[in-house]
């Protein structure tokens, strides 16, 4: 059964730092571009990042995670992470880890998810 499991999110206060982790079951990272979005109450669903294993893995960000958020893999663990440092109350979400063909998936409607995670709490205090 393919699988995206989600641990690590949590109440931190603002400054503070919180790493997502994104465990891959039924797949290979090796076939898919991989990241998180996220997703405030009221508000629509925004990509965070994404990286895609299967060509250079570099990372890319999002305006509100540049310079703040960075996105690992970790191919003989089948798992992605997302280190969360200098966190925003706006920052509160639930974060939600997927995959898909391309990293286009999370910058176009056009270029479908193929596997989304269950989704993790992130609070950040003021």
């Amino acid at each position: 059964e393919v699988q995206l499991v989600e641990s690590g999110g949590g109440l931190v206060q603002a400054g503070g730092s919180l790493t997502l982790s994104c465990a891959a079951s039924g797949f290979s990272l090796d076939d898919k571009s991989i990241g998180w979005f996220r997703q405030a109450p009221g508000k629509e669903r925004e990509s965070v990042a994404c990286l895609s294993t299967s060509t250079d893995g570099t990372p890319y960000y999002s305006d509100p995670a540049e310079g703040r958020f960075t996105l690992s893999s970790d191919g003989a663990k089948n798992t992605v992470s997302l280190q969360m440092n200098s966190l925003k109350p706006e920052d509160t979400a639930v974060y939600y880890c997927a995959a898909a063909k391309i990293c286009g998936a999370f910058y176009s409607d056009f270029v479908p998810v193929d596997y989304w995670g269950q989704g993790v709490q992130v609070t950040v205090s003021s």
